[in-house]
């Protein structure tokens, strides 16, 4: 059975019945999210083996950032040409040819001889997951109705922080008894499992209009956002004047407007420009990029706090990070979110759950300066606000778009979250060194890095002084993301409201 059959009304029923429900959605729904787990967790697992790596492989910090960043480079860069693809040639296909992709390039690097091979190999990962990206979420739609589609985008998003809580957990596990190959290696059963269930269970589903493929709109999406994330992942380690940092932002922006050019002007638009005329969508996608903005951001700077301030080991990092996530997981797998999204509106539960972002983002700054029993209520109130406004977003930004056009709306809720974290992180790392800076002890100005400024340190008073000072910038970071969520929730709101206002004057002409 189709996604389209699905959504039919069976023969002889009449206009005004309950459209029939895919009868195997919720089982749908386990397959996407397992596949979206092999994706997510390689991603978190990654950051604890770096100290292997470096010492295995003899990695340079270039090589490493490198591992890193060249599956989220390659990822971002795809999202908008994925999902429309997904669109055109089906979703099940893409999705069964992602988990492919994700497999064998976990194979190849967890064979890896060379830092070359390996991040080569992380490249071709980021295909993989940006077919798998796409298109989980656009089989979502396609296979839940509009009253359970909340539900299922919310469950859907828990499992991102299912793997940003267990990545951690997992790869310190393994790496206690294994070589660094064990963690790429064990996305393979996964990989495979999910190939499977996904050939057995999952329906196609494409545009049923067989639009002709914008070429030349992939091409410019795919180097306008690679150039913008290649700016944003250099500009903390090269400077953002650079001559790198700025050739790559200036090449990524007029590519990206030429894109936006060309898609008004193309008959068979990739991505219909006509979308950021609804203030439905355009409120839905500027409170998504804030929202990532702000954990992106606050999650660089917390793994910063708790270790070289707090002094805690990777391992006990992770775990100290995880009620975060464990508050998202829980109510969104019990539906709270869901059950509150038609009692409160859009609009109220993407500001709400915002505001109680930036209340969290701001009880760490402020409470948990020098301790985690502060930093706790701040992280169980970002989990709050975090499990109530992303899956509105979510859902508020996919039924801006027509059904047939899901994996493109899926391509652009990734590639918000890709571009939200990476400007988080940017952003809140720049403020972070500048304060940093300024306040850093004249024995150890000019350092970059709080391990450098401590080796500078003579006395105990002075490596107070430079704990103090680096601690008053993690402060002050946190306080601006904070002012930028909020800020976000505030826009999303008026913008979502007064979409809602035009749609009830349309329907009352």
């Amino acid at each position: 059975m189709t996604a389209t059959t699905a959504r039919t009304p069976s023969p002889g029923t009449g206009a005004d019945e309950k459209p029939q429900r895919h009868p195997t959605r919720w089982l749908v729904l386990g397959v996407i999210c397992l596949a979206q787990l092999t994706v997510l967790l390689d991603n978190t697992v990654l950051t604890v083996a770096i100290p292997s790596l470096t010492e295995e492989m003899g990695a340079s910090t270039a090589d490493i950032q490198w591992m890193i960043n060249a599956y989220s480079l390659v990822q971002a860069g795809l999202l908008l040409t994925a999902g429309s693809a997904a669109d055109r040639y089906g979703r099940k296909k893409l999705l069964a040819a992602g988990l492919a992709l994700f497999g064998l390039g976990s194979l190849v690097a967890s064979l890896s001889e060379s830092t070359g091979q390996l991040i080569a190999a992380r490249a071709g990962m980021g295909i993989g997951g940006a077919l798998l990206m796409t298109t989980t979420l656009a089989v979502v739609v396609q296979v839940f109705e509009a009253d359970e589609r909340p539900k299922a985008i919310g469950l859907w998003g828990a499992v991102s922080s299912l793997g940003f809580a267990g990545g951690p957990i997992v790869g310190g596990a393994l790496l206690n008894h294994f070589w660094w190959g064990s963690i790429f290696l064990i996305n393979l059963p996964v990989a495979a499992l999910g190939l499977l269930a996904v050939l057995k269970w999952v329906p196609e589903s494409k545009n049923p209009s067989g639009e002709r493929p914008d070429l030349l709109g992939a091409l410019l999406s795919t180097i306008g956002m690679t150039g913008v994330v290649f700016a944003i992942i250099s500009g903390p380690a090269h400077g953002w004047t650079s001559a790198r940092v700025l050739t790559s932002a200036l090449i990524g922006l007029v590519t990206l407007a030429l894109f936006a050019v060309w898609e008004a002007r193309c008959p068979y638009p990739m991505l219909d420009m006509h979308f950021f005329r609804d203030s439905r969508f355009v409120g839905a996608v500027s409170g998504g990029i804030l929202v990532a903005f702000g954990m992106g951001g606050s999650f660089f700077l917390l793994g910063q706090h708790l270790q070289l301030v707090l002094h805690y080991d990777p391992l006990e990092t992770g775990l100290r990070m995880t009620p975060l996530a464990l508050v998202i997981v829980v109510l969104n797998f019990t539906g709270v979110g869901a059950r509150l999204l038609p009692k409160i509106g859009t609009p109220a539960a993407i500001s709400g759950g915002m505001g109680l972002l930036a209340a969290g983002l701001a009880s760490i700054a402020i409470l948990g300066a020098h301790g985690y029993g502060g930093m706790l209520l701040g992280l169980i109130l970002m989990g709050v606000g975090i499990a109530i406004s992303m899956p509105a977003m979510a859902n508020a930004i996919m039924s801006a778009i027509p059904p047939e056009k899901a994996g493109i709306g899926a391509g652009v809720n990734g590639t918000l979250q890709e571009t939200g974290n990476g400007l988080g992180v940017a952003v809140l790392g720049a403020v972070l060194n500048s304060r940093f800076a300024a306040l850093v002890p004249a024995v150890a100005a000019g350092a970059g890095s709080l391990p450098e400024a401590l080796g500078h340190a003579r006395t105990t008073a002075d490596r107070t002084a430079i704990e103090d000072a680096f601690a008053s910038g993690v402060q002050a970071s946190q306080l601006v993301g904070a002012s930028a969520v909020l800020a976000g929730g505030i826009v999303a709101a008026v913008l979502l409201r007064r979409a809602e206002r035009q749609a009830q004057r349309q329907a009352a002409q």
